[in-house]
């Protein structure tokens, strides 16, 4: 039976812990290796982690002192975990008893390139009230937003689709990607750009996961200004991209997209934060305010150049 990691990360999370920690204790998979990361929480957070942590002998207990943000806090545990798979789990949300079993088992029957499984997701209030799914059927049981498979490195750069908290990860695709980039105050969108890169990803048609919203949550945090969660998306929209070339099989961006990225006349006097945040409101769903949009995705289709003049060296 795999050993699963599940890196539980904390940060002021206290109404929500022990939701949290009862769902991972609910799993119906019995190899867990469990790491508790509190990220300096200023509530009770710690305490309740403490006592979790004693009655669990199996479990690892992490209260770091200064706040170091999610990439940070997150590799601190990984590279001392264990695990062939690995689940990044906030604590503000829960896992359903079927979820490590679920996704241990779609690794098992898929291709060995294989990096990430992801699922759908039950969003739910701060109360716990729920607000539907992250892929929502449609008239027609069409999932929306479509879930995709395989070599997903055009459809990351394209739009959002993944629910982030759904994901697990292959031990050997993080440890390729040096872990999570610690500069940055948040992870999923570098993760997928890079793992999409060079693992192919795998859509399960389950619900495994309570994703909560609430004012707290990064979700709810992304289009606050000067929030540093906004930054890391322009820092990764804009970044070089200096890694090795893809697989011969590797996704690249699709023939013909370029035309339909191009800029507009007027866009090349546009910031270039502006294209930034037209990315991340691509990845993110719908804006108070449309301008960010004008534009089209005159950002994604800088980063696939950039990804693809890097394979071509």
């Amino acid at each position: 039976m795999p050993l699963v990691t599940i890196v539980a990360l904390c940060h002021n999370h206290a109404p929500f812990l022990r939701e949290a920690l009862d769902s991972i204790l609910s799993q119906t998979h019995p190899s867990l290796e469990v790491w508790l990361v509190d990220d300096a929480s200023t509530d009770d957070s710690a305490a309740i982690l403490r006592e979790y942590a004693a009655q669990q002998s199996t479990w690892h207990l992490l209260l770091i002192p200064e706040n170091v943000g999610n990439c940070r806090a997150f590799n601190q545990a990984f590279f001392q975990s264990r695990g062939e798979f690995v689940i990044d789990f906030a604590t503000d949300d829960v896992l359903l008893p079927a979820r490590v079993a679920q996704q241990v088992a779609a690794f098992a029957a898929a291709a060995s390139d294989v990096g990430v499984v992801y699922s759908n997701a039950e969003l739910v209030a701060e109360d716990g009230k729920l607000l539907g799914l992250h892929h929502r059927p449609d008239a027609h049981g069409n999932l929306l937003p479509a879930p995709a498979s395989g070599w997903v490195f055009g459809e990351v750069l394209r739009r959002y689709f993944i629910s982030t908290p759904t994901m697990m990860m292959r031990r050997a695709c993080l440890q390729q990607l040096g872990g999570y980039d610690e500069t940055l105050a948040y992870e999923d969108f570098d993760f997928w750009v890079r793992a999409s890169r060079q693992w192919q990803f795998l859509y399960l048609n389950e619900v495994t996961t309570r994703k909560r919203i609430h004012p707290r949550s990064m979700s709810s945090r992304a289009y606050r200004r000067h929030d540093p969660y906004l930054a890391s998306t322009i820092k990764c929209a804009t970044r070089p991209w200096p890694w090795p070339p893809a697989p011969p099989n590797a996704q690249r961006w699709p023939p013909g997209s370029a035309g339909k990225c191009a800029r507009p006349p007027g866009a090349a006097a546009m910031p270039r934060r502006g294209s930034c945040l037209r990315c991340f409101a691509a990845r993110s769903g719908p804006l108070r305010s449309t301008r960010p949009w004008r534009y089209g995705a005159a950002c994604a289709h800088e980063i696939a150049a950039n990804f693809n003049a890097v394979s071509r060296a």
